[in-house]
């Protein structure tokens, strides 16, 4: 019979080993065993690739988790849109393009609330001493405008005003004037001998209000006086006092008849000194009573020498 041609698995025909051409042991192409091989282990399929699936299988867990997480932000993002928008609040989570978290930063420290440092009870006199310098504010305010009010201030027209208010109606309702009639002429001549200290000019007020002003009272006596009006009468008498005291006190009390309304004082009945003698007054009682100058005539600024004070000068 011929020779049989076998074929081979990769397709390659065996040939019978002729002389010189048998591959050594261990060569390429050798179906035997390498004696000096060290034998392998016989392995299953897909076990070499276990290791590199594991590492897969717990990155494909990390990108899951990091969508989750990127979802969540969006649908917090979202939110916040949708109730007016404003920037991410402090403490939520912030990514980097890898898959790595970044823990949010802590929060900067506040610094401390500033305390006053000045002591409670330093606060609280303070506080006191304030509401009393502002109740005695009020009270200076309210003295002024009521010493205004009764006698006037030395500014121009005004104490014409205030004294016509005192003689003009006041006394109806208050007590402003005297109680005696020959007291009612000693203020007038008081008035003008005196002077305020504030102003270093005589009582305005005070002389003008005595006189009834409703009946034009102070506007005769000015003009019996040889002045225009009750404040120029007065500035200028004040000027022609030679001696304060004297003057002021040129009318004392006397006698009258106590059921009288109506008393006349002529100031030559007096011995007027240390200044011009102001005339013959008519005082009638008021209101409450008090006396007012109803009436004014003229008289001589130099009384003519009575014989008791005649007598007095000669002693």
């Amino acid at each position: 019979m011929g020779d049989v041609v076998e074929q081979r698995p990769d397709g390659t025909p065996d040939r019978p080993d002729t002389p010189g051409t048998h591959p050594q042991p261990g060569t390429h192409g050798d179906p035997g065993i390498d004696v000096g091989a060290t034998p392998h282990a016989p392995t299953t399929p897909g076990a070499e690739l276990a290791p590199a699936q594991q590492v897969d299988a717990e990155q494909l867990r990390q990108f899951q988790a990091f969508r989750e997480f990127q979802q969540f932000q969006q649908f917090q993002q979202f939110l916040r849109q949708q109730e007016g928008g404003g920037p991410a609040p402090s403490g939520t989570l912030q990514t980097t393009g890898t898959t790595d978290l970044v823990p949010p930063s802590p929060p900067s420290p506040q610094p401390p609330p500033a305390t006053s440092r000045v002591p409670r009870w330093l606060q609280w006199l303070g506080k006191k001493v304030i509401g009393w310098l502002v109740f005695f504010l009020l009270l200076a305010l309210f003295a002024n405008w009521a010493f205004n009010q009764l006698f006037g201030s030395d500014n121009g027209g005004t104490d014409t005003e205030a004294a016509a208010r005192m003689g003009g109606g006041t006394y109806h309702t208050r007590e402003l004037l005297a109680k005696q009639p020959h007291e009612a002429v000693r203020r007038v001549y008081d008035s003008i001998a005196q002077e305020d200290p504030r102003t270093n000019r005589p009582l305005i007020a005070e002389a003008c209000g005595h006189f009834d002003n409703e009946n034009g009272i102070q506007q005769r006596f000015a003009e019996n006086t040889g002045h225009t009006d009750c404040r120029a009468a007065v500035l200028a008498l004040h000027e022609q006092v030679t001696h304060v005291n004297d003057y002021a006190e040129s009318i004392f009390p006397r006698w009258y008849d106590p059921d009288a309304t109506t008393v006349r004082i002529d100031s030559c009945d007096f011995a007027v000194k240390g200044g011009p003698a102001l005339g013959v007054f008519e005082v009638s009682q008021v209101e409450m009573g008090q006396w007012l100058i109803t009436g004014h005539q003229p008289g001589p600024t130099t009384c003519p020498a009575t014989p008791s004070t005649s007598s007095t000068d000669d002693n």
